[in-house]
């Protein structure tokens, strides 16, 4: 019995550290999402600071993004008369190995930008 035991056990825990470590993956790429998100809101906005979505999405990085390295956010206007912006957040996820480093997770949410538009004349 203790022999078999000890021939599973390793299995087991490897099987443990893996289920732990996708469920670290997937709250890192939500949390991905997430700034990513509220950047894109703070850019879309009528008349916004260039800088608020940046500023937006780092401010949520430091508050719930503890564990997250290697973070970029990107805030690049789109098209013509600025219709679109495109917000990108990459971070380097956590590892529970400490010689496997974490895997590259980028998001990117796209939004139109809230312009004033006058209403015409019938």
């Amino acid at each position: 019995m203790s022999i078999s035991l000890a021939m599973v056990f390793p299995l087991v825990l490897v099987l443990i550290v893996l289920t732990v470590q996708a469920a670290l993956w997937w709250y890192d790429r939500q949390i991905a999402l997430t700034a990513a998100r509220e950047g894109s809101e703070a850019a879309r906005s009528f008349q916004a600071d260039p800088t608020a979505g940046s500023t937006a999405a780092n401010s949520l990085l430091d508050r719930v993004g503890g564990g997250l390295t290697d973070r970029s956010v990107d805030v690049t206007p789109v098209g013509p008369a600025t219709t679109t912006v495109v917000v990108t957040v990459s971070v380097r996820t956590q590892s529970l190995l400490p010689f496997l480093p974490g895997i590259r997770i980028t998001q990117q949410v796209t939004a139109p930008v809230e312009r004033f538009v006058p209403a015409t004349a019938p």
